[in-house]
């Protein structure tokens, strides 16, 4: 059996039906009964279901979880970028920064690299395009949260770094970041 919707005079009806095989073999469904119309569910209705649902051994209507829909994140564009960025050795760049501020200049930089990379914007623009993106290594967006002017200080320290034997980076690397 299964429930059937049904619909005549713009009106949509639930109805109970079963399938079966007629006299040729052939399967044909069938309507036991019409529970009414689904925008004017009868109170009767619901203890018809809530009585299935115990005899079932599944409790009652009332006590099934009810599932929310959570916000969906952009992931494989930012992956493929995470995965460039250890292999180019980049990942290294933390050793050289490390413990020189709240939020990690590493992180920094690879947020602002991986944003102007999948959806160019401000630096404003990063922290939005962060709470609609999974970059691996943060769980959410809550796991950090840097404001504006925690960027600004990201280029003061890059410049004049030693990074894989270079004295200083490449003016136009700079600009990219």
């Amino acid at each position: 059996m299964f429930v059937k919707l049904n619909k005549s005079g713009g009106r949509l009806y639930a109805q109970l039906a079963e399938s079966y095989r007629d006299e040729h073999g052939r399967p044909r469904n069938r309507v036991i009964a019409t529970l009414g119309r689904v925008d004017r569910a009868d109170p009767s209705l619901e203890s018809v279901l809530n009585g299935l649902l115990r005899a079932t051994g599944r409790g009652s209507a009332e006590a099934l979880p009810t599932v929310q829909f959570e916000q969906s994140r952009a992931f494989g564009d930012v992956w493929v970028l995470h995965q460039l960025w250890h292999q180019l050795g980049l990942d290294r760049l933390a050793e050289l920064f490390h413990g020189r501020r709240e939020h990690p200049t590493e992180l920094l930089l690879r947020l602002m690299v991986f944003n102007r990379l999948c959806d160019p914007s401000s630096k404003l623009g990063v922290l939005r395009w962060l709470r609609t993106s999974a970059v691996p290594g943060i769980a959410s967006c809550e796991d950090i949260t840097p404001e504006v002017h925690h960027f600004h200080p990201c280029f003061a320290h890059v410049e004049g770094v030693s990074v894989f034997g270079v004295n200083e980076l490449d003016a136009s690397a700079a600009n990219f970041v």
